[in-house]
């Protein structure tokens, strides 16, 4: 392992897969940075077995483990996923950022780059306010937001198909649930984690040479 090792955990909610789905194109994309090692890691559900039963929501993946709000110190860039519910982030995951208060209290985390990403329902279902609404997460712990601006080139400006994403982070649209990312907004997803990668390195290792 090398010394200057870049350590970039990705950490997500998705109840129905679309977010979980762009998260390992997301972790791809980081991984082709060199001298970076993306890690996936998703936050402990709060809803019972018995509702997840009714909403018929699949299993959790079994190859992703739940992380702990001090594991987040061990990092040193962010990218976070998750589903937009009326426009914010995923109660679930606001349960984890709430968990994070005595981190925040030593602004261990300030300084340190992080990008988002989300799945929304429909076209009003927040593909720029989830983004915007979450950034209040990352200024309380002094966290740097990397947005993805236009660097997507093309594809940020496709019109003859659906896509989600946006100047803010890469995104997908679930519908009612049986619409699945498509190859651009993977690709986009796969950009973003290559994107917020690359700066996280910079960061860390402002002169390469040292």
């Amino acid at each position: 392992m090398s010394f200057d090792l870049t350590i970039l955990t990705l950490w997500f909610y998705s109840l129905y897969g679309h977010v979980e789905t762009m998260a390992r194109e997301v972790q791809r994309g980081a991984n082709t940075v060199q001298d970076v090692e993306a890690t996936l890691w998703q936050v402990p559900e709060t809803l019972s077995d018995v509702i997840l039963q009714k909403m018929k929501a699949p299993a959790k993946a079994d190859d992703v483990a739940e992380i702990r709000p001090e594991q987040l110190l061990e990092a040193d860039g962010f990218i976070f996923g998750f589903p937009s519910r009326f426009g914010v982030m995923a109660a679930q995951f606001k349960a984890f950022f709430d968990a994070t208060h005595e981190i925040w209290e030593t602004q261990a985390l300030a300084g340190k780059p992080a990008g988002i990403f989300w799945s929304t329902g429909f076209h009003g279902g927040g593909q720029e306010l989830t983004a915007l609404t979450a950034v209040t997460q990352l200024a309380h712990h002094g966290m740097i937001f990397v947005p993805l601006g236009y660097t997507f080139g093309s594809g940020m400006f496709e019109m003859n198909e659906v896509k989600g994403g946006s100047s803010y982070g890469a995104g997908t649209y679930a519908a009612d649930g049986s619409r699945q990312p498509t190859e651009l907004e993977l690709r986009q997803a796969f950009h973003q984690g290559k994107y917020v990668a690359e700066i996280a390195r910079k960061l860390k290792r402002p002169n390469p040479q040292t």
